[in-house]
């Protein structure tokens, strides 16, 4: 019998081998591209940052400038975005989880939800750019929230949903037990046990939509002074650098490169805040 069964042990360790060494060989490969990437981000950018971009207007060519109205800008529309779409997002999620879990518009809801997850940005663009900016007759500010709102939405639903639905149910039999209404259960016991999750939830929407640029085209535009005015075409960090760095100009080339990286360290500290926070919430 061992002697039947030693060929086959061993031609299975021979694929299991060749597995393997094609699974490091893939790894190897894709972490290569990406420590280039990073290394040609991390060169180019820190090579051009200075207190001037975050105090100076976007310049004309061949002038010196820095990037203070997209980032201005970026920061307002995300805010904005957050405001608009956690609301409806964490509303949606509790209903889906604590009043509707096994009803047929809740998983009406959730295929909605799946396709608007994974929907490109593009599209999204199109939309508001339809319901809004060709409405107004104008590009705005608002116009380019709305669309950042809108990539919002579906990612807190998830999250919210998820996040809920792991709270023990002995949990909510103990607060009805007291006499707790369900709201006030979902509030005061579902809520904090799923508060680092649905933060959570909230800090990866908020990475997601940092970097967006075809939404914003299509609805925010852009705007090269400094402005508040919400009802105006706004600047973005996304949209600077992508006009600057098909430009042939090197000084927009170098801003560019300079706001990618900005974008860059952004969205790498609030995945990692996301991610503390979840480690938090499982241990937890």
């Amino acid at each position: 019998m061992s002697g039947a069964q030693s060929p086959l042990y061993a031609q299975r360790r021979r694929k299991n081998g060749i597995t393997m060494a094609l699974a490091y060989v893939a790894t190897a490969f894709g972490l290569t591209w990406l420590v280039l990437i990073l290394a040609v981000l991390l060169w180019e950018g820190f090579s051009g940052l200075s207190l001037r971009v975050f105090t100076e207007m976007t310049p004309p060519p061949g002038s010196a400038g820095g990037l203070l109205n997209p980032i201005l800008g970026s920061v307002v529309m995300t805010g904005l975005a957050v405001l608009i779409g956690t609301p409806l997002g964490i509303l949606a999620g509790t209903y889906m989880a604590e009043y509707g879990r096994y009803d047929k518009l809740s998983s009406v809801v959730r295929f909605i939800n799946d396709i608007l997850l994974s929907a490109p940005s593009i599209v999204i663009g199109l939309f508001v750019y339809e319901i809004m900016v060709a409405q107004m007759g104008h590009f705005s500010g608002w116009a380019g929230a709305v669309a950042l709102g809108v990539i919002v939405v579906p990612v807190v639903v998830r999250t919210t949903e998820d996040m809920l639905i792991l709270v023990p149910d002995t949990l909510r039999e103990a607060a009805a037990s007291i006499g707790l209404p369900r709201s006030l259960m979902i509030r005061r016991v579902a809520y904090r046990a799923a508060r680092a999750g649905m933060i959570t939830g909230v800090l990866l929407a908020v990475a997601r939509i940092s970097g967006e640029t075809a939404p914003l085209l299509f609805t925010a535009l852009n705007n090269q002074f400094w402005s508040t005015d919400m009802n105006a075409p706004m600047s973005s960090l996304p949209v600077v650098i992508f006009q600057f760095a098909l430009s042939p100009y090197k000084d927009w080339q170098e801003l560019a490169w300079t706001g990618a990286l900005i974008i860059t360290l952004s969205v790498l500290t609030l995945s990692i805040v996301a991610r503390a926070l979840a480690s938090q919430s499982k241990s937890s």
